[in-house]
């Protein structure tokens, strides 16, 4: 098994393209990290100077304590699976299984063994005869995971491997391949577009945007206290609403100001919410004073129900209801707010419909505040 460790990585194009900037990372033996982010951010380009699929522009890369940059990929001792399988038509799942064993010159016997026992983590014993176009999408991203596993790498890197998947068979492998990172025990690199499979697969992730790192996190931390506006709106789904505000202090009390109140005809209003005591230690709020922020909440921390609504002193706004989505365990509406569109998670027994007016009020414990110039956290 290895640790990875990336130390200053870049990619750079011909025409002066940057395509991944400074990446400084390690990664644990044994850890299953994954790379996040949106189309071109630089996750895949990433994995693939790993793999030795790149070249590296800048920078070392060593796994274990081996530096190597100029190692052939066959020589690096890892297995990649990628998104479209790679799988080789004519020849059998042994086969596509055994190919790179065989090319190594590996025994038969060894092969076998080695074959039947990647077969049986995966339960894809009784498909071993088949050739790939008689094997459902999830039967050959099995196949593709068994051909990894039966070379024993060190690391595994896996280039979104289940984005060909529809969706309950995607929440199916995602499971499997966390069980399989546990039964290995080996140090796994996933890159993903897909929040959701970060969230729940990843010990640790690494969000990144425009070939940069932004931040590198347990998924739970990522959530609850992101570096700045992009994780946070990346991080969660439905995604963190955002609202443009004013930081006011009035009588010793910080609060966010929103809305649009024209005090000429009497129309629209503003809301103001809270910050609660606890938050306000924060230096750089005082510098902020009068200034524009960004207001950030997760859909789950607007409520509708009324012992929210009796309770909360602050952060009560008027809304129009706009669509309703029955989710089965929970129910999401997409309001508006004098202008401000917003997404609440509530209570599947919420009577909130299309064309309705309700209050809701905006859980000021559970708000973040981001600064609007550099787009950085001022308060989680």
């Amino acid at each position: 098994m290895a640790s990875l460790s990336l130390r200053s990585i870049y990619k750079k194009y011909p025409g002066g393209v940057v395509a991944v900037s400074d990446v400084n990372l390690e990664i644990k033996d044994k850890e299953f990290i994954i790379l996040v982010g949106p189309s071109g951010c630089g996750k895949s380009t990433t994995l693939r100077m790993v793999a030795g699929l790149e070249e590296i522009s800048e920078g070392e890369l060593y796994i274990g304590d081996r530096l190597v940059n100029d190692v052939a990929p066959k020589d690096r001792d890892i297995a990649m699976v990628f998104q479209n399988y790679a799988l080789y038509p004519h020849m059998t799942v042994f086969e596509n299984m055994a190919f790179g064993l065989k090319l190594r010159k590996v025994p038969k016997d060894e092969i076998s063994r080695k074959v039947e026992e990647a077969a049986r983590i995966l339960d894809i014993t009784h498909l071993l005869e088949r050739k790939p176009k008689a094997l459902s999408g999830g039967q050959r991203q099995r196949v593709a995971l068994g051909r990894a596993i039966v070379r024993d790498p060190q690391v595994f890197l896996l280039d979104e491997p289940l984005s060909n998947l529809d969706a309950k068979l995607r929440a199916q492998m995602r499971t499997e391949i966390s069980k399989l990172h546990q039964k290995l025990g080996t140090t796994f690199i996933y890159v993903t577009h897909d929040q959701t499979e970060a969230m729940t697969m990843g010990d640790r992730i690494v969000v990144m945007k425009d070939g940069f790192v932004q931040q590198v996190d347990s998924p739970q931390n990522l959530y609850e206290s992101p570096v700045n506006q992009f994780v946070a709106g990346f991080m969660g789904s439905p995604q963190m609403n955002f609202i443009d505000g004013i930081l006011r202090k009035i009588d010793g009390k910080y609060s966010v100001e929103f809305g649009s109140e024209d005090t000429k005809t009497s129309r629209g209003k503003k809301y103001y919410v809270e910050i609660p005591e606890a938050k306000t230690d924060e230096p750089e709020l005082s510098s902020l004073i009068d200034n524009e922020v960004i207001l950030g909440i997760r859909p789950e921390d607007i409520h509708d129900e009324e012992m929210f609504l009796s309770a909360a002193r602050t952060g009560i706004i008027d809304t129009d209801v706009e669509i309703t989505e029955m989710m089965g365990a929970e129910t999401y509406l997409y309001l508006n707010c004098e202008g401000i569109p917003l997404t609440a998670r509530v209570d599947p027994r919420s009577t909130a419909r299309p064309l309705d007016k309700i209050k809701v009020a905006i859980d000021p414990n559970k708000i973040h505040i981001f600064n609007k110039e550099t787009e950085k956290t001022v308060i989680n």
